[in-house]
Parts: structure tokens; C-alpha cells; sequence
């Protein structure tokens, strides 16, 4: 079935297989749009997009008078990335003409009723929107548009309908994070303190919140959806939560991006955190500084430093600056990395130290050891939240090493799990934890935090290791062979 004049098409079965092969042998025509940019020239892309407009997130001093006697500059880029939901997303729903019933696995169910009414052209009294388990995710990926196609055709047939996603359905076509860059220029004194940080952020102001993103079945169908605002939660700890006087952080907020864009797990902040923190480590070893009392050298904050203290002390931490002098050039280079997080500069406060192994013919890391310190004021279920820490570190190792949505110029090309590649069970390292009770503090989150610090951590242990710096995202065997080879000539 189809409704004619415009591009929402689909094949109806009384079974799965059925459906499948009826889609296999439908005769369609499609046009190809050529409207992505060259992969590989994707952040020329993103800096040369209009900016709507510019936010100042942080601001102290004069960072344009202000002068050190040594000045560094870096350029920090991430991917593009997916859900990667294990299981593809799936909707039911039965419409009348009077009511409609839909079964999603939305995390917006109540958010979403008056989108679905409105293009249902249905009261948002007769619409119930029931959540039921499903394929997890971090905001959302394709659950809204499994659950309104099988709202919209069962509008059209009268019948209940069950739209189930293929896999690669679900890699192609659900939203994705959208890709961020980062520009940070930084000035010390004498004394080896920074006198001056001046960073720029590139990001689309187009990425939603639930239940902003637009869905792809009404767009295809001429429908119009409700207009959504931008949550604006991706600019989040783009400012460093470090004691600086002269201090200018802006956000270019882009009038669009490649790709439909949501909300990832912790929105923009391993981005933030990838430069931010490996920044400090690039002024840390201008100066000759231990990374470790660098950082409380320019904190206030007596949880932080206390945070920052235990978690050195639990990991064995031993004053030195990077690179390790002693990394020589063995064919398997050891390193350790340091990060440092307080949630949106004023939650719960994370500290990591990784110790990983890197293999310098085939670039593969291997991250052997996490400690990590976690102080969100009272928890509840420590347990719970120890648990929650785990799968934190897990699933931001695999979007730091591994995790990267690939594109020609019309469509998504990593649409299975040999292109889009996830942390494997052999790839997984001992993780420690450094938690600290607060039963006199507030609750504070815990589901996000510790996932914004692995990325930056990889990168400062390959440069203890190595000597190399990695600012781009995800850090593949062959980004590291190249960064190796390129600072060998």
C-alpha cells in the first residue's frame, strides 16, 4: 500500500516472512539523493555550516589580553555515532476511528501521545500509548518510527499492525549523535599555571530531545508534525571545571548536520570531556607536570580534589609527568590516562585512571585496567550504582575505540555489525571503583557520568605510552598507525 503523491510505501503480511519477501520483491523506484557531504571531509563540513547563532558558556577575565610564556593550540573531533541497540526496534499499534492503542518502547510515551494524535488527527484523550520492553537505548533510536508506521497503517487497513525493523532498518535509519568539533587555544605562565583558555565548539542546534526528532514515516506520508525546540543539552561541560582567570568558551550553535540527529547517552559530553581533559594533559605536559597535580593545582572544589586524590591512591598512582620516560620503543607500548569530570560543573563528580597496552605494528589498544572514582552525594542502591559505573565505562570504551557511523554521499553505510563495530567480551578490562558514600549529601545521577571520561583517558594513556596525541574519535588501529607513522617522519 501506498499514499499516492507521496513516498510512504509498505508491504502488508499476515507474517513476518511474508513481509520480508514481499519487500524483497517489490518493483519500486526511488530517487538517490546526493546530499551528504564526502566522509572524509566531514568537519570542513560542520565549519563551514552556517551558525544560527553564537553562545558564550563561559567567560572570566580577558582571554584576548592575556599572555603566557608558552601558548598551545588543538584541534579535538567526534563521529557520528548510533544507538547501536542490539535488537532492531518494533511498534504494534490498532487505530479506529475513534481510538488508537499503541505499544512502543518509547522512552517518551507520555511526551509523544500529542505528536501521534496530531497526526492521527485523533483527540489526545483517545490516544493511549503503552511502553513495553524492548532493545534499549540512550535517547532514542528507532522505536517512534516503528510504533508511528504501525499507528499509520493501521489507520489505513482497520487492522491491528506489527512493524518490525531489520537490522538494517535500524543502523540506516535511526537518528544519530551528530558529530562536534572542538577548537582550544591555551596560555601558561612561567610558573606552569594557565593563565588563559579560549575554546570554540561547533554543534548542531537541530539536536532534539524526546519528543523532538522528526519522524520519518509522517515526513514520507506529506504529514505535517509538531514543530520541536532544541533541548540544548549537548553543549553541557564544554566549559572545563578548572580555576582559570582569563577564560572564553563559545558554542557555534550550526543550523543543520548530516545526519537526522538526537540524543546519545550523556549528549555532547565525551566530546567535551575528550578535549577538555586531554587538553589539560597537552598543558600538563608542555610544563613537565604530573597530570595528576596539574589538575588539582587549578581545582577549588575540595570534593574534586579529594575525588581526584582516592582514585590516584586506588589505581597506584605514581607522580611523573607523560610520556613515560621509561616507554622506550617496545613493540608493546604501556601507558596510563587520567580524566576528570563534575557533571554539567556542578553533579556528581567522576575521576579515571586507565592503564592500557598498544601494539605499535597493528595500532590495536587494549585497555587492561579502569579504576574509577565515583562521589554522587548519597546513593541510594550502591550496588545499583556500581553497576550502573560498569556498564558506563563498557559502552564509552567501545564509542572511544571503536564506534563510527560510515556514509557515501546519499546514505548510511555501516548498517551491520562488521561495519559498525562494538566493544567485544575479550576487549573488556578489569574496572575498579573508588565510591565514595556522602550519607549527609543530596542524591546526585549516576546513569551518565562515568561514560563521559573513557575517550579522554584512551588518548592521554596512548600519548603516556607513545608520545602521540589522538584528537579524533574513534581511535581505530588505523588512526593510530597513521599518527604513529606521521610522527615518525
Amino acid at each position: 500500500m501506498a499514499r499516492p503523491g507521496h513516498d510512504f510505501l509498505a508491504i502488508v503480511a499476515d507474517s513476518e516472512w511474508g513481509a520480508i519477501r514481499g519487500a524483497r520483491e517489490l518493483k519500486a523506484s526511488w530517487t538517490t539523493p546526493v546530499s551528504l557531504p564526502e566522509q572524509d571531509k566531514l568537519y570542513e563540513h560542520v565549519r563551514a555550516t552556517p551558525a544560527v547563532r553564537d553562545q558564550m558558556l563561559g567567560e572570566a577575565g580577558d582571554v584576548a589580553a592575556a599572555t603566557g610564556a608558552k601558548t598551545l593550540t588543538a584541534l579535538y573531533q567526534w563521529p557520528i555515532q548510533t544507538h547501536g541497540s542490539i535488537g532492531p526496534s518494533c511498534g504494534v499499534a490498532e487505530v479506529t476511528r475513534e481510538s488508537a492503542t499503541i505499544w512502543t518502547a518509547s522512552q517518551g510515551t507520555h511526551h509523544f501521545r500529542t505528536a501521534f494524535a496530531q497526526l492521527l488527527g485523533l483527540p489526545p484523550e483517545k490516544v493511549r500509548l503503552v511502553y513495553v520492553e524492548g532493545s534499549g537505548c540512550y535517547g532514542m533510536n528507532g522505536h517512534e518510527d516503528a510504533a508511528i508506521e504501525a499507528a499509520l497503517l493501521s489507520q489505513d487497513l482497520g487492522r491491528p499492525v506489527r512493524v518490525q525493523w531489520m537490522r538494517e532498518d535500524e543502523h540506516g535509519w535511526d537518528p544519530k549523535a551528530p558529530p562536534q568539533m572542538l577548537e582550544l587555544r591555551g596560555a601558561l605562565d612561567a610558573s606552569g599555571k594557565i593563565v588563559a583558555w579560549d575554546s570554540q565548539t561547533w554543534m548542531p542546534e537541530s539536536t532534539k530531545g524526546l519528543p523532538n526528532v522528526p519522524l520519518l514515516a509522517p515526513e514520507a506520508a506529506g504529514l505535517d508534525q509538531p514543530a520541536g525546540e532544541s533541548s540544548g543539552q549537548i553543549q553541557q561541560n564544554a566549559k572545563p571545571p578548572y580555576v582559570i582567570p582569563n577564560l572564553r568558551v563559545v558554542a557555534h550553535w550550526l543550523k543543520d548536520t548530516p545526519l537526522r540527529p538526537s540524543h546519545l547517552r550523556a549528549p555532547g559530553r565525551m566530546a567535551n570531556i575528550l578535549a577538555n581533559e586531554g587538553f589539560m594533559d597537552e598543558l600538563a605536559a608542555a610544563v613537565g607536570a604530573d597530570p595528576l597535580e596539574f589538575r588539582i593545582r587549578h581545582l577549588a572544589d575540595k570534593r574534586g580534589i579529594e575525588l581526584l586524590t582516592r582514585t590516584a591512591a586506588r589505581a597506584n598512582w605514581t607522580a611523573r609527568p607523560s610520556p613515560n620516560p621509561a616507554s622506550g620503543n617496545a613493540a608493546k607500548a604501556i601507558g596510563r590516562g587520567l580524566a576528570y569530570i563534575q557533571y554539567n560543573n556542578a553533579e556528581t563528580y567522576v575521576a579515571m585512571v586507565l592503564e592500557l597496552e598498544l601494539d605499535r605494528d597493528s595500532g590495536t589498544i587494549r585497555v587492561t585496567r579502569v579504576v574509577v572514582g565515583h562521589d554522587c552525594g548519597l546513593a541510594v542502591n550502591p550496588d545499583g550504582a556500581r553497576n550502573q559505573i560498569e556498564g558506563a565505562v563498557l559502552q564509552s570504551l567501545s564509542r572511544a575505540l571503536h564506534e563510527e557511523v560510515t556514509f557515501d554521499r546519499s546514505r548510511v553505510t555501516s548498517v551491520d555489525w562488521s561495519t559498525y563495530r562494538l566493544l567485544t567480551f575479550p576487549e573488556m578490562p578489569a574496572i575498579e571503583h573508588e565510591f565514595i558514600q556522602r550519607l549527609d549529601q543530596p542524591p546526585w545521577g549516576v546513569g551518565e557520568p562515568a561514560t563521559t571520561l573513557a575517550a579522554a583517558a584512551v588518548s592521554n594513556a596512548v600519548f603516556d605510552a607513545t608520545g602521540v596525541r589522538l584528537r579524533r574519535a574513534p581511535f581505530t588501529p588505523e588512526r593510530v598507525r597513521s599518527a604513529l607513522t606521521s610522527r615518525q617522519t
